[in-house]
């Protein structure tokens, strides 16, 4: 199908949806197109196949700009998340340890190519391990000290919504200080996660409650700590970066 390769199981409806929008775009933009790939939990293919999950779909364009539009939509009952991405600010972004790197890092080594030519989606695993295998220490530490403060920030708003008896408010930004946390623990693990729920399952964070987030984020504080620089500062530590 238009130079597509088909997916591992022709009886999954998200396969059939995924493989019609990169045939329907590779079709309006073949001069833009240079890899278009899945990834999330189709590209794994060890989800239960029940069709709940979202299609998650890369267009790697040759220059940024180009081909379609990004967007979000529903396909035959089939919700589709479409990434367009211009090729070096993909693999920009594959080369950077960030505080949402455990959040990242699954769509840099775990694409499912759809249309490949050139092995780009090869290239840019490669890119990426190769990042991992530079990294210094100090970097991941960096990076988890500010998902810490967003997650102190979220924990801290969270417990005063809760006094206000604002509580749909407050689960809302418990459920934030809670990936925060599990992106913490994964930086300083070096652990990545497929996807936001995947985060705070693996992490035992899922089910945590205010008090329990709270005593998580306490000893990830004492790690950083620990590690070299604590999380609380004075006004020159803030300039200084």
């Amino acid at each position: 199908m238009d130079g597509i390769s088909t997916g591992p199981d022709l009886d999954d409806p998200r396969w059939t949806v995924a493989e019609r929008v990169a045939g329907a775009a590779l079709r309006r933009f073949p001069a833009d197109l240079l890899a278009v790939a899945v990834h999330g939990p189709l590209a794994h293919g060890d989800d239960d196949g029940g069709g709940d999950s979202e299609v998650g779909l890369l267009l790697v364009t040759y220059r940024p700009g180009t081909g379609p539009q990004p967007a979000t939509r529903r396909v035959d009952g089939v919700l589709v998340d479409l990434t367009v991405t211009g090729a070096e600010d993909y693999l920009r972004q594959a080369r950077t340890i960030g505080p949402l790197w455990p959040l990242t890092a699954d769509r840099y080594v775990a694409t499912r190519g759809l249309h490949d030519p050139t092995g780009w989606l090869r290239t840019l695993r490669d890119e990426h391990l190769a990042r991992l295998a530079r990294a210094r220490p100090a970097e991941f530490s960096t990076a988890a000290r500010q998902a810490w403060y967003r997650g102190s920030a979220a924990h801290a708003r969270a417990a005063r919504l809760a006094e206000w008896y604002e509580t749909d408010q407050a689960l809302l930004m418990l459920g934030e200080a809670r990936l925060a946390a599990a992106t913490v623990a994964g930086l300083m693990s070096r652990t990545y996660f497929r996807d936001p729920g995947d985060a705070v399952r693996r992490t035992g964070l899922a089910g945590a409650d205010m008090t329990e987030v709270g005593a998580v984020l306490r000893r990830q504080a004492d790690e950083l700590a620990a590690r070299g620089r604590p999380v609380d500062g004075t006004v020159d530590d803030l300039l200084d970066g």
